[in-house]
């Protein structure tokens, strides 16, 4: 859970905004998500939405985390599924999601590969194709023979 954020990124000298920015007050965080300020710190205490932390220690929500908490609520209230498998389930879709990242990196890199490979191929075949002559058979009739006189045996 922890090694899905990202620092916020800075371009050309002006701060922007993600989905991953810890922003949120847990006030606000709690008003975002229609739950109790309560509930959002036992969530982080179970380690369902773990939040940001400010140098005073003070929990600082993203709008992914918001996003988290409506649906750790859903789960629970609509599903019926209770806090463990909650947290089981998020746990599972950031290992699909990690898994889905590597599958695409490795398919990255094997396409890159083989884009070499051909390239190397086509390289081997170009170079000797300059020393190869086709073949082409004899015509009858127009063969050429060479005539060499016997020599004196001495």
């Amino acid at each position: 859970m922890e090694g899905r954020r990202r620092q916020p990124r800075f371009g050309d000298g002006a701060y922007q905004l993600t989905d991953e920015t810890p922003v949120y007050v847990i006030s606000v965080a709690a008003q975002l998500s229609g739950l109790h300020p309560q509930t959002l710190r036992q969530y982080d205490r179970l380690g369902l939405v773990s939040p940001d932390r400010t140098a005073g220690r003070g929990r600082r929500y993203s709008a992914r985390d918001i996003e988290l908490l409506r649906t750790v609520q859903q789960l629970s209230q609509d599903e019926g599924i209770n806090l463990a498998g909650i947290k089981r389930i998020i746990e599972l879709e950031n290992q699909v999601a990690a898994l889905q990242q590597r599958v695409a990196e490795l398919s990255a890199a094997v396409d890159g590969a083989a884009a070499a490979l051909q390239a190397r191929e086509a390289a081997v075949h170009a170079s000797y194709r300059r020393d190869l002559v086709p073949y082409q058979p004899p015509q009858p009739g127009n063969a050429l023979v060479v005539w060499r006189p016997k020599r004196p045996m001495d």
